[in-house]
This record gives C-alpha cells, sequence and structure tokens, in this order.
C-alpha cells in the first residue's frame, strides 16, 4: 500500500510540473481566446491514458505502472476543473460560441486520443 500511494505521488510530481509548463509555452505563442495550453495538456494526457489503459488491460503492464502513469503522471497533466472554469471564464465574458467550441472540441479531442492511444498500444504489441 505505501508502495502504491508513492508511485502515484512520483508520476504527480512529474505531471504537474509538466501541465504547468505546457500551458505556459502554449499560452505564450498562441492568442486566441480559447485556452490552448490546457487543451494541450488534457489531450497528451489522454493519448497517453489511453495507451496505458490499453496495456494494463491486456496485462502488458503491471498494475504499479498504472498507478505511476496512468493515476499520478495523467492524473496531474490533466486537469477537468481548470477546462471548466475556462468555459466559465468564456460563457461569462459572453463568448459563448468560444466556449461551445472549445468544449466540443476538448471532449471530441479527449475521447478520439484516448482510442487512438489504446490503438497504438494494440500496434507495438
Amino acid at each position: 500500500m505505501t508502495l502504491d500511494w508513492l508511485l502515484v505521488l512520483a508520476g504527480g510530481l512529474v505531471g504537474a510540473p509538466l501541465r504547468y509548463l505546457t500551458g505556459a509555452a502554449v499560452t505564450s505563442r498562441v492568442h486566441t481566446a480559447i485556452p490552448w495550453g490546457t487543451f494541450a495538456a488534457n489531450a497528451a494526457a489522454a493519448l497517453i491514458l489511453g495507451f496505458v489503459a490499453e496495456g494494463a488491460s491486456e496485462g502488458d503492464l503491471g498494475s504499479r505502472v498504472h498507478l505511476l502513469l496512468a493515476t499520478g503522471f495523467c492524473g496531474a497533466l490533466s486537469t477537468w476543473s481548470t477546462l471548466s472554469y475556462e468555459l466559465l471564464a468564456l460563457a461569462s465574458a459572453r463568448r459563448v460560441a468560444a466556449a461551445g467550441a472549445y468544449l466540443c472540441v476538448s471532449v471530441g479531442a479527449g475521447v478520439g486520443l484516448s482510442f487512438a492511444g489504446a490503438a497504438l498500444a494494440g500496434a507495438v504489441r
């Protein structure tokens, strides 16, 4: 049990700063109403999580690797709360079309990239 939470902690220690750095790097280069920094971090996490989940479901990855990468790393890299806040901010600023587009693109890309990650895991097996 102790090792399990240490693996989650270790993954989070890498994922959280990477989420911040990804957001900052994208935001410094792309200046639009859509918060593409959060989108990029969430998209990367969805792809990696799809890959890890497929590997775990087929028994190729152990439960400890799943805790490290899926729960710790991807859990810290992705951020539903920031996505929700940014949607609220866009809607409050009366940028309803931008909020709707951001929501659709985020959810669609997240699901699509999860499937792509799983397919990639299947292909490299």
